[in-house]
């Protein structure tokens, strides 16, 4: 069982990363007027309604996926891999807006709560097993290198604000703005 919880943990972790950026599109896109009426629409939905919302974005999905393999197996490899990206990523917004949506209402149903708790600690379990492995923490200690390094190249390349131009203009700017008020606050003490 044990050379099975890395593949399972990374798979869950890759699942958990779709759902975290593709939750914060959608409740960005969520905030758009005409879909705040759907939104409270979903949250009203009964409970089996509430889970049909919620399981049908994935299953319309899965045929572009079938589509996305042939076309990689037909020799079309970026065209698909692009599309299976675009595909799991807009699937996970849509359905991890609607999970938190629906969540209330399909956490009604007694299976449905089971299962859930039962999927949450087997994702736990199986994290916390990868985590305490000398793979995760070299494998954190080189992503934490790789950001560092991404970081330190990034402040190189870019230009000192300080030296340029616009930054001298703005601090004249600042520095006659603040000289006349306080000319004027001393003109309205005499």
């Amino acid at each position: 069982m044990a050379p099975l919880i890395y593949p399972v943990a990374l798979l869950l972790l890759f699942e958990d990363w779709c759902w975290d950026v593709g939750g914060r599109i959608a409740a960005a896109i969520g905030a758009w007027p005409p879909l705040r009426g759907f939104e409270a629409w979903v949250c009203r939905l009964p409970p089996y309604v509430a889970l049909v919302a919620f399981v049908l974005p994935g299953l319309l999905l899965f045929p572009v996926k079938i589509l996305a393999l042939l076309a990689i197996a037909h020799g079309h490899a970026w065209s698909g891999i692009l599309t299976l990206l675009v595909a799991k990523l807009g699937g996970a917004a849509v359905v991890a807006r609607l999970y938190v949506l629906a969540l209330p209402q399909l956490l009604s149903l007694a299976w449905f709560a089971r299962l859930h708790a039962w999927f949450m600690r087997l994702k736990e379990r199986s994290l916390a097993y990868l985590r305490t492995s000398g793979t995760w923490r070299r494998a954190r200690r080189l992503a934490q290198d790789v950001r560092r390094r991404l970081r330190r190249t990034m402040r190189r390349l870019r230009p000192d604000p300080r030296g340029s131009r616009w930054w001298r203009a703005l601090r004249r700017f600042v520095m006659l703005w603040r000289a006349r008020r306080r000319k004027s606050t001393e003109s309205e003490r005499l």
